[in-house]
């Protein structure tokens, strides 16, 4: 792969830091980055910032995926520009920010994000950062050879310049790319403190491309993880949502683990992943909400979250009942504090929150197999979600596999056929004396067999 990186010489790069002194210039005859895999939207705000004499580039995750034969999510802009001088020359523009003052240039519900090159504090450092190092305010402009400290990781710190169509790199990004690796940019600690929020920035990363995270990354990480805890919760959850929502899931949450850093993001799930059925629950969980995205399917926050919380919502349940409470308020006082405790981590926003109530409290309810109840729960609004959640429990043996039957064979049928199916049923358990967990799956049992399509 890359066979035009192996005629490329190292240039006086600085072993602390990973950073050249001179950059690498990349003709077009030598990489495969073609203008025909770049949106039109993209060319258009590279070509006019070019034409009118500033200095245009295309940057980071789009240069990276481009350069992986992969199609990018996003195409990001930098220039040497300012914002102001940005929107006078589009029309289509929305200036944003105020720690980063960016440029939006709107093309329908299309965005091409402008930044202008930044640069180093200096003099000025101890009034952008707070007393731990995390970045406050960061409008001081400078050149790409400055703004090129300011990236993250060396595979997103790549500019691929319309002027010429090369790809300008100052820190050995290309032969990152190459190898699958990842490298932080600069002092490890430094970095982390600046953001801790770069240590699930790598994580995303290697997860998603499939990349190695480096050694002093690694070990970086693993001591500065405390740092998560002074970020914003609101933020945390954008940060959950990206590492899984984007179709790695399953190898996030293995990786969360293997840095420790997934005990600050759910610190009440920790404890229960020691037990097999709970984190194979989980695991679960994780790989269909991947499979969905694969077959764009619908997914929602509400579901994961569901999921993870589950088991300690479920303990608390269980020990309110013993208290004396009646199955729904003990439910509902569990699900109240559990949630209460989770948000100061990673907030959820109230939508979701209620959404994952629900996929909780139907959880006992699918033992009615006949009458109001068994029809009612058929016509729950979020019955598909609450049903896929069920048969991924029995998947994992956390309850048994005969509900999730039994529900399967039950949409298949007509609405007709559904009807005397719960007509003829006998009465089953009240609900009321339900525990959340069933009975166990037992062993040499075969698996639910569910499809986990629908919209949840």
């Amino acid at each position: 792969m890359m066979k035009w990186l192996k005629s490329k010489r190292k240039k006086n790069r600085d072993s602390n830091v990973g950073v050249s002194t001179d950059p690498v210039i990349i003709t077009r005859s030598e990489h495969g980055v073609s203008r025909k895999n770049i949106d039109e939207p993209a060319l258009k705000v590279l070509y006019r910032l070019h034409k009118a004499g500033y200095q245009a580039c295309l940057v980071g995750g789009a240069v990276r995926d481009l350069m992986l034969d992969r199609h990018p999510k996003d195409f990001d802009v930098a220039t040497d520009a300012t914002p102001e001088q940005v929107s006078k020359l589009f029309r289509n523009c929305r200036l944003i920010g105020r720690r980063f003052r960016l440029a939006h240039i709107h093309f329908g519900r299309h965005i091409i994000e402008v930044a202008t090159f930044r640069a180093a504090h200096g003099e000025l450092h101890e009034e952008h950062h707070d007393e731990s190092g995390r970045i406050l305010r960061d409008n001081v402009y400078g050149e790409i050879h400055d703004d090129v400290w300011r990236r993250d990781f060396t595979a997103n710190a790549l500019y691929y310049n319309i002027a010429d169509f090369s790809i300008i790199d100052y820190v050995g990004g290309a032969e990152d790319i190459a190898n699958k690796r990842l490298r932080l940019i600069g002092d490890q600690e430094t970095r982390y403190r600046e953001d801790p929020v770069r240590m699930l920035r790598a994580i995303r990363f290697a997860s998603k491309l499939g990349f190695t995270i480096d050694d002093s990354c690694k070990q970086a990480m693993l001591e500065l993880g405390p740092l998560l805890g002074e970020v914003p919760s609101a933020r945390l959850f954008e940060e959950v949502l990206k590492l899984f929502h984007s179709g790695h899931a399953e190898e996030s949450f293995f990786t969360l683990q293997e840095y420790d850093l997934f005990k600050y993001l759910f610190p009440d799930v920790v404890k229960q992943l020691q037990d097999k059925t709970t984190a194979e629950f989980i695991r679960l969980a994780m790989q269909s909400t991947d499979d969905r995205i694969k077959l764009d399917k619908p997914v929602t926050p509400a579901f994961l979250f569901a999921a993870l919380l589950w088991v300690p919502v479920k303990e608390l349940t269980e020990a309110n009942i013993e208290a004396g409470m009646p199955y729904a308020i003990a439910l509902q006082k569990a699900a109240t504090k559990m949630i209460s405790q989770q948000v100061r981590h990673v907030s959820i926003p109230k939508r979701f929150t209620t959404t994952m109530r629900d996929i909780w409290a139907l959880q006992s309810r699918f033992r009615n197999h006949s009458g109001r109840r068994a029809y009612s729960v058929l016509h729950h609004p979020k019955f598909r979600a609450a049903y896929d959640f069920l048969c991924l429990r029995a998947n994992a043996g956390e309850t048994n596999v005969d509900d999730c039957r039994w529900w399967t064979e039950l949409q298949e049928k007509s609405p007709e056929q559904q009807q005397k199916i719960i007509s003829a049923q006998k009465g089953g358990p009240r609900t009321r004396s339900n525990k959340p967990g069933g009975s166990k799956k037992p062993k040499g049992g075969n698996k639910a067999d569910t499809d986990s399509g629908g919209n949840r």
